[in-house]
């Protein structure tokens, strides 16, 4: 079960971090439904080339300071 849980308006924003931070991804590779969490975790550790506490943090981070533009 996934550490976090995201409502397709915030991972719009959040979205957008992650694509700033890694200006690679496209909005293909990020498409996201509510309730997929494990699925979207599992994909940006294989695009990014992290681990998951790493794609967590970062998720977490950017859910937390969601109005903030820095992730």
């Amino acid at each position: 079960m996934a550490e976090i849980s995201i409502t397709n308006k915030e991972w719009e924003r959040v979205k957008i971090k992650v694509q700033r931070k890694y200006n690679h991804l496209t909005d293909e590779q990020l498409q996201y439904a509510e309730g997929q969490e494990e699925g979207l975790i599992t994909k940006l550790m294989d695009l990014v080339n992290r681990d998951r506490g790493y794609v967590v943090f970062t998720l977490k981070k950017a859910l937390v300071n969601i109005d903030n533009n820095r992730l």
